[in-house]
């Protein structure tokens, strides 16, 4: 799993808005789906371009310099399926097992489908910025 792309695009992005007009103005939506400026948890410091991906991960992308950064993160559905997870269940076993198997499906959809829509996402992003 990579869950993290970074394009050098040859361009200096002096700002999030910068990029996000970029994108507005060369984005395939109806390919690869709409795309929304904000915070993509409660809890997050920043704002982000947010990119849908699955039920619990979304993609973020952000300017770094003359960089496009892609990143899989959680999407608000997806911390609140985590912080379920992490309650103490005080020695029930059954209960934890539970817990154990729910955490790998997790894994398993952030490795596998998210990081595919991630794939995509960034082959797309590389295509409109003119980067092999």
């Amino acid at each position: 799993m990579i869950g993290r792309q970074v394009i050098k695009s040859g361009r200096k992005w002096e700002s999030k808005e910068q990029l996000l007009e970029f994108m507005e103005a060369n984005w395939n939506k109806e390919e690869y789906g709409d795309f929304f400026m904000g915070r993509p948890t409660m809890g997050s410091i920043a704002e982000y371009i947010c990119l849908p991906a699955t039920n619990r991960f979304m993609v973020i992308v952000y300017p770094k310099k003359e960089k496009v950064v892609l990143t899989v993160c959680d999407s608000p559905q997806g911390l609140q399926s985590r912080l379920i997870q992490s309650i103490p269940h005080q020695g029930r076993i059954f209960t934890s097992i539970l817990t154990m198997a729910e955490l790998g499906t997790y894994e398993q959809e952030r490795r596998g489908p998210a990081e595919q829509v991630l794939q995509a996402y960034t082959a797309h992003m590389k295509e409109i910025l003119g980067v092999k």
